[in-house]
């Protein structure tokens, strides 16, 4: 059975360097710039890649790795959800939906386009509860972004902040803009990129450390020198740690290999950015995104104090917020 493309090894545990950003490139030509399969496929092949047996790229060859959920990191469950597959992703899960719902729309002809949501994956919290808000639609269909209540499992937040996803976007697109318009800021994002570039080494041997601890206490299971219930425990917790890594290396991987090109015009390159470059330096700017409840329901702007900028301190940033 051929590897999957993005990763080395059959087995999933290690992602391929040369592989990773033209798979992210694909995925975002196809959310963000609206391409076919197609019409990836024949810039893929336009570009020299090839897949994993060397062929050239197809239209349903581009569509199964799009469908494959290794590509995020997941896996189908028996009851047909979701869930952490124990291993590294090229894309982040929220892409992966929406490749999802992409297809869906394919074949469907008239469901809602796929909306790829720029403040997920913890850059956007609750303000009330801390839990990290979902990109979600609303009844009507407009994407937005909301806490989720918890379920029968005790799982969610506090359920009470809900905000349209443009309307977020754009008030933070508008203070990073703001940001990248400042003097001298291509210099200060290189230095800034480096410090991320030693923080991604740092994930990965972390990850490789969590893996070999998960490794030793399989061994001393195996031994029979620990209790099934002290395996299940820190099995638990090392995997936790493991899935909470990898998801920040897999922005921090963004952050240090995005590029402002030569753009002029910052404005005009924010607003025709591939969503995976915005998401990047948005993450390179801003720890944490803090959204809280508007003072009354339909409320279609963002009040005083609704959202609150954590502004992320990183060698050669300007201080001055």
């Amino acid at each position: 059975m051929p590897r999957l493309y993005g990763f080395d090894d059959a087995s999933r545990r290690r992602l391929r360097d040369d592989e990773v950003g033209p798979l992210r490139q694909m995925v975002s030509r196809a959310l963000q710039g609206g391409q076919s399969n197609a019409d990836i496929a024949v810039w893929a092949n336009g570009e020299g890649y090839r897949g994993t047996l060397g062929g050239e790229w197809k239209d349903a060859s581009v569509g199964r790795l799009f469908r494959n959920p290794a590509i995020a990191g997941l896996r189908y469950d028996n009851d047909g959800e979701l869930v952490d597959a124990g291993h590294p992703g090229a894309i982040t899960p929220e892409e992966f939906k929406a490749l999802q719902e992409r297809d869906q729309s394919r074949k469907t002809g008239d469901a809602a386009p796929p909306y790829d949501y720029l403040l997920v994956d913890g850059a956007s919290t609750c303000g009330k509860c801390t839990w990290a808000l979902q990109g979600a639609r609303t009844n009507a269909g407009t994407p937005g972004y909301r806490c989720r209540p918890k379920d029968k499992d005790g799982r969610g937040g506090c359920g009470e902040v809900r905000i349209d996803g443009e309307l977020l976007e754009n008030y933070v697109g508008e203070y990073v803009v703001a940001e990248l318009l400042k003097p001298g800021i291509r210099d200060q994002i290189l230095k800034a990129q480096a410090a991320v570039r030693a923080q991604v080494e740092k994930m990965k041997a972390t990850i490789e450390e969590l893996e070999g601890r998960r490794g030793e206490a399989a061994t001393l299971y195996g031994q029979r020198q620990i209790s099934s219930e002290a395996f299940v425990a820190a099995d638990r917790e090392i995997t936790a740690n493991i899935k909470d890594t990898r998801s920040r290396l897999r922005y921090a991987e963004q952050m240090a290999d995005f590029s402002l090109g030569n753009a002029k015009d910052l404005v005009r390159w924010w607003n025709t950015a591939p969503s995976a470059s915005k998401r990047a330096i948005v993450r390179l700017f801003l720890e944490n995104i803090e959204v809280f409840p508007a003072r009354a329901r339909g409320v279609r702007t963002v009040e005083p104090g609704r959202v609150v900028l954590h502004w992320r301190k990183l060698p050669g940033l300007s201080d001055a917020r």
